[in-house]
């Protein structure tokens, strides 16, 4: 997907992922009783924040890499139909290397 959203600063943009609709005793969920997801795909980050000399202090995250963040940060936007956040890179808890249970 080619984003026309580049965030400033040390911010990042993450598609959410959202969690499974079926439980895995075969209840299935509605919208309502889902938890708000806590991780998602970074689709653009900016170019980081500047330190006392000006100059940039690169991000830890790269486009692509599955993050986990805070339930409740970030702001949420909506684009071309898909659910958004931007958030800072201090939003984020962890780069997921394997697969979360």
């Amino acid at each position: 997907m080619a984003l026309s959203l580049k965030p400033l600063g040390n911010r990042v943009v993450v598609e959410p992922l959202e969690q499974e609709e079926i439980t895995a005793g075969g209840i299935v969920l509605p919208e309502t009783a889902k938890e708000k997801p806590q991780q998602g795909l970074v689709l653009s980050i900016g170019p980081g924040d500047r330190d006392e000399d000006g100059k940039r202090i690169p991000m830890d995250v790269a486009v692509g890499n599955k993050v986990l963040f805070a339930k409740y940060s970030g702001t949420e936007i909506k684009m071309d139909g898909k659910k958004l956040l931007i958030l800072r890179e201090s939003d984020l808890l962890a780069i997921v290397q394997g697969k979360l249970k």
